[in-house]
C-alpha cells in the first residue's frame, strides 16, 4: 500500500506533485490546521503530516497520530510542533533549513538599511505630504561593525553580505571555529565584547534554553550607545521590555524586528516607538524561498517514506539514500542484537556500549546507535522505534558509548554490543555476510555463525554429550521443525550454546521438557522481526 501524505497548510502545487510523482498518495487540505479537532480526528489515517507554520503539531494530536511516521515542516522554525511527543511517540520531525536562508538573510540586511536610513518612518511622512528632510538623519553602513550572534547558514551569509558593504563583522558563536571564522573574513569574539563593539547588532540562532533572552536587560546595558538591533531569527531572543526602555532612553538608537515572543503581534511593547521597524514575520516571504521550501519538503517527505532516507531531521541522525543502500542490512543487524540482548535481560540496564570494528566503524554509526537502542527497548515498550529510542534510554538514565576500530579479525566488519546491568554484563556480536543477510557470530565471548530467523531458541549448558538429542527430540515431539542448528563452546567441558532457528512459536511444554531434564542453565525462546 501506498504512503499517504496529508498537508495541512498553503503548499506549492509543484510540491503536490511531486508526492504524486513519487507514489505517494496525498491529501491536499491547506486549511486544515486552524481546525485542531479535524486534524486530530482525521491524523490516525496517514504516515507523513506536512506543514508550514498555521498547524500546531500538539501533544494532543500526536496522540492520535497512530500510524504518523513523519512531519515535515517547510520552512526552519519547528516551535509550532511539540518535538518531545514526537520523539516519544517515534515520529521523526523534519524541517527544510536551506530552502530560505537567501531569503531570509537578505531581509535582515533590507531592515538594517531601513532602521540605519529611518526609512519606513520617512516613507509614511512623505506619503502624508510632509516633507520633513531635515528630521530622518541616517547613518552610513560602510565601515561600521556589525555584530552576528549565531554564524550558521543564515548568519555566515548576513556576514558576507555585509563584508560586501564594507563593514567590519565580528561574530559570537560557541560552534564556529577560528579556521572558518577567518576563512568568512570575520573576527570571532565572545558574547561580551561583541556587545561592546557593535554598532549594528543582528541575531541568527535558534530559540532554545541558552539563547532564551541572550540580549537580556543586563547584556542590553553592556552594548555601545547609539546601537541598532535587528531580530529576523526567533523571537524570545530579545528582552522586548528591556529593549523598549533602552530605546526610549537613547541608549539603543534603532530596533527592526521581523520576530516577536508572542504572535501573531496584534500588540507589542516596542509598537509605536520612534525608528523601530516592525514585519509580521517576513523573513522567508519570497515567492522563491516558498517554492524552494515546498519542494525540498516533498523530495524529503517520499525520500523517508520510500526509501528510508531521513533528511534535515531534528530528532534522529540523517541519513541520505545512498547510506540507507549500503547500511540497511548494517541497520537491521544493530536491532537484532539490540533485540537479543533486550529479550535477554529482565533487569535494570545501566550501560550499553557499541563496538564497531572495520568497514562498519566509517558508517553513520548515530544511526546505528539508534537501531541497537530500539531493538533492546523494544521488549518493554514494543513501540518503540529508532526515533523514540534514545529519549526512552534517557529517560531510564542509560550511558550509551560507542567505541571505533580498524579491522581486527577475520570479517571485514562486525557490531558488538554489550550491556551492563547490576549484576551482569552481557554481549553478542555480529556481521553482515556478502549476500546482504545479518549474521550472529559471538555470544558470551563464544564464536558460533547463526543465521537470524523470527522464531530462535537459545540455550546454554555444560558441553556434555547429548545435548543436540535432546533439543532434537524434545522439539519433535512437540511438532517444532528445526530450520538451522548452531553450536558454540568456550572449551572442551567448557560453557557451551546453541541457537536454534526454528519455524514456528515453540510450545511451552516443550520449553518445559528441556528445563525438567537438568541439562540446561537457560533455555530462552526468542523472537526477532525479520521480513
Amino acid at each position: 500500500m501506498a504512503p499517504k501524505v496529508l498537508i495541512s497548510d498553503s503548499l506549492s502545487e509543484a510540491a503536490v506533485q511531486i508526492f504524486k510523482d513519487r507514489g505517494i498518495e496525498v491529501d491536499f487540505q491547506p486549511n486544515l490546521g486552524k481546525d485542531k479537532e479535524k486534524l486530530a480526528a482525521i491524523i490516525g489515517d496517514y504516515d507523513g503530516l506536512a506543514i508550514r507554520s498555521a498547524t500546531k503539531v500538539t501533544e494532543a494530536i500526536l496522540a492520535n497520530a497512530t500510524n504518523l511516521k513523519v512531519i515535515a515542516r517547510a520552512g526552519i522554525g519547528t516551535d509550532n510542533i511539540d518535538k518531545d511527543a514526537a520523539s516519544k511517540k517515534g515520529v521523526i520531525v523534519m524541517n527544510t533549513p536551506f530552502g530560505n536562508m537567501i531569503t531570509t538573510a537578505e531581509h535582515a540586511i533590507a531592515m538594517m538599511f531601513a532602521v540605519a536610513r529611518q526609512i519606513p518612518e520617512a516613507s509614511a511622512s512623505t506619503h502624508a505630504g510632509k516633507w520633513e528632510k531635515s528630521k530622518f538623519m541616517g547613518v552610513e553602513l560602510t565601515g561600521k561593525t556589525l555584530g552576528v550572534i549565531g554564524a550558521g547558514n543564515i548568519g555566515g551569509i548576513v556576514c558576507d553580505r555585509a563584508r560586501g558593504l564594507k563593514m567590519k563583522v565580528v561574530a559570537y558563536d560557541p560552534f564556529l571555529s577560528e579556521e572558518k571564522a577567518q576563512k568568512m573574513g570575520v573576527e570571532k569574539v565572545e558574547l561580551d565584547e561583541l556587545l561592546s563593539r557593535a554598532d549594528f547588532i543582528t541575531l541568527h540562532v535558534p530559540y532554545t534554553d541558552q539563547t532564551a533572552n541572550i540580549l537580556s536587560k543586563e547584556a542590553l546595558a553592556k552594548t555601545k550607545k547609539g546601537v541598532r538591533i535587528i531580530n529576523c531569527a526567533r523571537g524570545g531572543l530579545v528582552d522586548e521590555e528591556a529593549l523598549a526602555e533602552a530605546l526610549k532612553s537613547g541608549h539603543v538608537a534603532g530596533a527592526a524586528f521581523d520576530v516577536f515572543k508572542e504572535e501573531p503581534a496584534t500588540e507589542n511593547v516596542l509598537f509605536g516607538l520612534p525608528n523601530v521597524v516592525c514585519t509580521p514575520h517576513l523573513g522567508a516571504a519570497t515567492t522563491e524561498a516558498q517554492e524552494n521550501v515546498a519542494l525540498q519538503v516533498a523530495e524529503q517527505m517520499s525520500d523517508y517514506l520510500l526509501t528510508g532516507a531521513v533528511s534535515n531531521a531534528l530528532n534522529m541522525p540523517s541519513v541520505t539514500a545512498e547510506e540507507a543502500k549500503v547500511m540497511g542490512p548494517w541497520i537491521t543487524l544493530s536491532g537484532h542484537l539490540g533485540a537479543f540482548i533486550g529479550q535477554m535481560t529482565d533487569e535494570p540496564i545501566k550501560a550499553i556500549n557499541i563496538l564497531y570494528d572495520g568497514q562498519v566503524s566509517e558508517m553513520n554509526l548515530n544511526a546505528l546507535n539508534c537501531a541497537v537502542v530500539a531493538g533492546i527497548m523494544k521488549r518493554a515498550n514494543p513501540d518503540v522505534n529508532m526515533v523514540s529510542a534514545p529519549v526512552v534510554a534517557r529517560e531510564k538514565g542509560i550511558q550509551i558509548s560507542t567505541t571505533n576500530q580498524d579491522k581486527s579479525g577475520v570479517f571485514d566488519g562486525y557490531v558488538k554490543v554489550t550491556v551492563v546491568t547490576e549484576k551482569r554484563e552481557r554481549s553478542i556480536a555480529g556481521t553482515v555476510f556478502s549476500d546482504g543477510k545479518p549474521r550472529f557470530i559471538q555470544i558470551k565471548g563464544i564464536n558460533i555463525d547463526a543465521e537470524i530467523g523470527a522464531h530462535m531458541l537459545y540455550t546454554t549448558n555444560e558441553d556434555v554429550p547429548g545435548i543436540i538429542g535432546t533439543l532434537g527430540q524434545t522439539l519433535g515431539a512437540n511438532g517444532v521443525n528445526i530450520a538451522n542448528f548452531t553450536l558454540g563452546r568456550s572449551a572442551a567441558k567448557g560453557e557451551a550454546i546453541a541457537l536454534l532457528y526454528i519455524d514456528d512459536v515453540v510450545p511451552p511444554a516443550a520449553i518445559k521438557e528441556l528445563q525438567a531434564t537438568g541439562l540446561f542453565t537457560q533455555v530462552k525462546e526468542l523472537e526477532f522481526d525479520v521480513a
